[in-house]
């Protein structure tokens, strides 16, 4: 038998907030985290919006020899992880540290660190470039770190499949779990790359919005009228403990991961499947791990990235999965709202979930006003909506065909 899994801390730094509850807040108001870039000039440059990450302070949160030391994504991953610690109301002990691991995530790690010594070897010669710029920059830097911070000896390691990544960390973190290496996983993804470099690849492949005018509604999944995602910024950790650990903690449990499942669809490194059958691959195995029959679910929080090919190839996937109970899920993107988070999106999204079954509320699709043939589910457009969801289902697909798929069972559902 294996162990059963569940979910006892949560922490975020998004575009929305930096913190759960302000995130949360804002994501079933419908509120949009996307606005100009206030980071570097772009008066140059084609994309001049992204959803940043706000009022964010390092020097404040972590004291001048941190906030030097570490690049924005791992000081977005240690103050995610701070929370998500102090949620669960853990006290490590030797005990515990032995038998706690650490996995975040990245799709790209330290480009901010790469950037500014590259700048300074141009202008002032190698011997300039700070010693400090391999560490910071290598991407797995924020889960080294996270562990360093509390003293963490289990399992620990960084996952990067690349827009999948937040999701196949929280989903291998599980499985350690499962095999008995750990009883206590802190995991999710973290992500800051809003940078010129950064957004002139993206555009040059025509993935990014250029609705630089109406930087608000830029973001709007499954709609006609989408042009591409928004880059955004961010970290989402969880912590995940044995069920057996959990309880005899006392401490309140969030919901169950109930399945999860991974794929490939080892056909482009950029563009998806267009059938969608890698992405049904990973839904499929998530509810064979899962145990549940399709009509089970009640929501899903779509990859749904605003891009002209992953929203109807996750239609059809989500079709070829669920078949006529399709059309009785909802699905909701909130990459509307928050951007496109890269290696943190899936942990992020997979918060939402979280909140969504402990509150019911189920967040909307914003921006969505001109419906596309091609996606034709129930988008909970532009209003949250009150179901009370019992099973909820995170998706995450990412560039190379990388998919991952969380599911999340209700905890008064549990058992």
């Amino acid at each position: 038998m294996r162990k059963p899994v569940v979910i006892t801390g949560l922490g975020a730094v998004t575009p929305l907030g930096n913190d759960v509850p302000a995130m949360w807040e804002a994501l079933v108001a419908g509120c949009s985290g996307v606005g100009p870039i206030t980071h570097f000039d772009t008066s140059d440059m084609e994309v001049r919006i992204a959803a940043e990450v706000k009022d964010f302070d390092p020097l404040a949160l972590f004291g001048r020899r941190e906030a030097r030391r570490n690049d924005r994504f791992t000081l977005f991953a240690l103050e995610a992880a701070r929370q998500a610690i102090a949620d669960a109301g853990l006290e490590f002990d030797d005990d515990l540290r032995q038998t706690t691991g650490v996995f975040i995530g990245t799709a790209i790690g330290g480009i901010l660190t790469l950037l500014e010594n590259y700048d300074v070897l141009q202008k002032s010669g190698p011997r300039r470039v700070s010693p400090f710029m391999v560490p910071m920059m290598m991407p797995n830097a924020a889960s080294g770190t996270v562990a360093i911070t509390y003293g963490l000896r289990g399992p620990n390691l960084s996952v990067a499949s690349a827009c999948a990544t937040g999701s196949h960390a929280i989903g291998e973190a599980a499985e350690v779990i499962r095999r008995g290496q750990a009883e206590v996983m802190i995991c999710g993804g973290s992500e800051a790359v809003i940078t010129s470099l950064a957004l002139s690849g993206f555009k040059n492949m025509g993935a990014v919005s250029i609705r630089n005018d109406e930087p608000q509604r830029a973001s709007r999944p499954f709609d006609a009228e989408r042009d591409g995602f928004v880059m955004g910024e961010g970290a989402g950790v969880l912590v995940l403990e044995s069920l057996e650990h959990a309880q005899r903690r006392g401490d309140r449990i969030y919901a169950e991961l109930a399945g999860y499942g991974a794929s490939a669809d080892a056909v482009h490194i950029t563009a998806p499947d267009e059938e969608g059958d890698g992405a049904a691959l990973a839904m499929e195995r998530a509810l064979q791990d899962a145990r549940l029959a399709p009509e089970a679910v009640d929501y899903i929080n779509a990859h749904g990235t605003s891009t002209r090919l992953n929203d109807p190839m996750e239609t059809r996937a989500i079709r070829a999965v669920f078949g006529l109970h399709a059309d009785r899920l909802a699905v909701s993107s909130t990459k509307s709202m928050m951007g496109h988070l890269m290696g943190a999106a899936g942990a992020v999204e997979a918060i939402a979930c979280v909140k969504s079954l402990e509150t019911g509320w189920v967040p909307p699709t914003i921006n969505y006003e001109h419906p596309d043939p091609e996606c034709d589910l129930d988008y909970v457009p532009n209003q949250a909506r009150y179901l009370q969801p019992r099973m909820a289902i995170s998706n995450s697909f990412g560039f190379g065909g990388h998919n991952g798929c969380l599911i999340f069972r209700r905890w008064e559902e549990a058992g």
